[in-house]
């Protein structure tokens, strides 16, 4: 399913690093940044989140939830927040839950080699859970300018 502006953001209940379960429905009444990534400690994904720690007061004065969602198991995602002392929550999709309703499970190639893989895609979710805007060509470098724009 090919979710667009304006859709109501589906729900779902993930564990966050700390094995606590994470609803979307429970953020209802607060924006929401889901940002998609493919795995904690890559360059282009460590880049992104300290952006996100960097600019986390911004974001929060904004009046945003940042949300983090890979593959990548709860104890990966508590490491990767120890050594970036990022201020955020990570959700560990091992099971790949989210990934499919929000269809950032996608077909990738690199060196004409196909797999699949997350795509890097942030969703910002309004109050109500609508989806306010989806930003498909992520600057991991500057990812908060292009949330805050």
């Amino acid at each position: 399913m090919e979710l667009k502006v304006g859709d109501v953001a589906p729900d779902f209940s993930v564990n966050d690093q700390n094995g606590q379960p994470v609803r979307l429905s429970d953020l209802k009444g607060k924006k929401v940044v889901l940002y998609f990534y493919p795995k904690d400690n890559t360059p282009g994904c460590t880049a992104e989140a300290c952006n996100l720690r960097d600019n986390y007061q911004a974001l929060q004065k904004a009046g945003y939830e940042v949300l983090g969602v890979s593959k990548d198991s709860e104890k990966s995602h508590l490491n990767f927040i120890s050594k970036y002392e990022l201020p955020f929550t990570l959700l560990a999709d091992t099971e790949n839950d989210i990934h499919e309703k929000y269809g950032t499970w996608v077909e990738k190639s690199m060196y004409g080699r196909k797999y699949m893989g997350t795509a890097r895609v942030t969703f910002i979710i309004d109050e109500e859970g609508k989806i306010e805007e989806i930003i498909e060509k992520v600057k991991t470098k500057d990812h908060s300018a292009q949330i805050l724009k």
